[in-house]
Formats: structure tokens, sequence, C-alpha cells
């Protein structure tokens, strides 16, 4: 194993101490764990969604309009 740093929040910390009091564990062997569950699942797909290409606009310029689409004020 090999030592490393990071920072926490003060609430964080906290619950993690508590955590690792309670289950009379280290707070490095909580983050281990943490980290390799995370690690273990599968990550969120980051593709389109499923409606992507599905409708028509009845435009032929949205792609080059898209940010004033995006962006313009929806109350106008």
């Amino acid at each position: 194993m090999r030592r490393t740093s990071l920072f926490l929040d003060d609430k964080l910390l906290a619950a993690l101490k508590r955590t690792a009091r309670r289950d009379g564990v280290s707070v490095a062997f909580l983050i281990r764990e943490a980290v390799a569950r995370y690690l273990a699942s599968p990550a969120a797909p980051l593709g389109l969604p499923s409606v992507t290409g599905r409708f028509s606009s009845g435009r032929e310029d949205t792609a080059e309009r898209a940010d004033e689409f995006l962006w313009r004020d929806p109350h106008e």
C-alpha cells in the first residue's frame, strides 16, 4: 500500500470518524472500501438520451443555431 492525502470538509470527516468508531475500523479502511466499491460499480453511460434523433423540428438550421435555442430566455 502507498500513502496518499486527500482533503475532506469538516462534516464529511466527522461522519467518517463516527462511522469508523461505530464499526470498529479505521477511517483509512472506510475510504479504501468506498473507493473500491466506487471503482467496481459500472459507470453511468455518457451517451446521448434515448430520444435523440427521434423527432423532427421541421427546421433545417437547428444544429447551426443550437446555442441560440438553448440559451435564449424561455419566457420571450
